[in-house]
């Protein structure tokens, strides 16, 4: 995501070497964590719609993603994604 953060928008924070976090780094790791300037901390697929959204690339989707409906089958993709991540990544780590 960072390569196509072509203008600076998204300010990405390494939750280990962060100071100062809203949640506990546990927490952090089991679902993606954003926020946008003057908006509450959004997890799951709300927070790739807001990172989306200031990626130039991908905005449209991030735009797509504000209609409730979308939003909703992005969370049960996301969640549906987040069983089978261990799989992959052990699949991922025994690749290299």
């Amino acid at each position: 995501m960072r390569r196509l953060d072509w203008h600076g928008r998204v300010n990405f924070i390494d939750i280990y070497a962060a100071t100062e976090c809203p949640l506990d780094p546990a927490q952090l790791l089991e679902r993606l964590h954003a926020q946008e300037v003057g908006q509450p901390l959004v997890d799951g697929a709300a927070a790739f719609a807001v990172l989306w959204r200031h990626l130039p690339l991908l905005k449209p989707l991030g735009v797509l993603a504000r209609l409730p409906f979308v939003l909703s089958i992005l969370e049960r993709a996301y969640v549906a994604f987040l069983r089978i991540r261990p799989r992959l990544q052990k699949l991922v780590s025994n690749a290299q």
